[in-house]
């Protein structure tokens, strides 16, 4: 028997409105009540998880052999491991090394740093071309570069005055009120 290409059945379709529909409201439930963490890219692992959430809906939407139970039992399954980890991990420091890599710094002060950019598979053009998309013209003596825990690149300067930093991205610093000052 063929598979229809455009259209299959008005119920199949049915189906993937009101299964998508619950599965979605679920998900987004489940997201609400586990917090702001669940969806953040800090980490490899984080990003493991939202692809795997996403990859979870997709397929109770799609698969009619997985009933709306069983999907929104692997999305709970999914968001409660995620939410176990992170917790753990933010309490205990050896769980948190197994689970999230360390930043590491490529550049300092325009020098690349021992072997960190041929261990992190990075190539000098490549931080070259990530400090010009921060708006800075060229690495110089004050540009120290960071290859982040979720992949990404940070470019620090040092001596930041007003005239180092690219047009536009200099702020002042925000000043809090010390406990001294709030009580006056």
């Amino acid at each position: 028997m063929e598979q229809p290409i455009f259209f299959d059945t008005w119920s199949s379709l049915g189906r993937v409105f009101l299964v998508g529909g619950l599965a979605y409201a679920a998900l987004v439930l489940m997201l609400r009540i586990s917090g702001k963490r669940t969806l953040s890219k800090m980490n490899a692992f984080d990003l493991i998880v939202t692809i795997a959430l996403g990859s979870t809906l997709a397929t109770v939407l799609l698969n009619r052999s997985v009933p709306l139970a069983e999907g929104i039992a692997a999305l709970a399954l999914l968001v409660a491991l995620q939410f176990a980890i992170t917790w753990v991990s933010a309490r205990s420091d050896t769980v948190k090394r197994m689970v999230k890599a360390e930043p590491t710094i490529l550049l300092s002060h325009g020098h690349a740093v021992g072997d960190a950019l041929l261990r992190e598979r990075l190539t000098f053009d490549e931080v070259e071309a990530a400090v010009r998309q921060a708006g800075y013209p060229a690495v110089n003596d004050t540009i120290t570069v960071v290859l982040e825990t979720d992949g990404s690149l940070s470019i620090l300067q040092s001596r930041g005055t007003r005239e180092t930093f690219p047009t536009g991205a200099y702020q002042e610093p925000i000043r809090f009120p010390t406990v001294s000052q709030q009580e006056d």
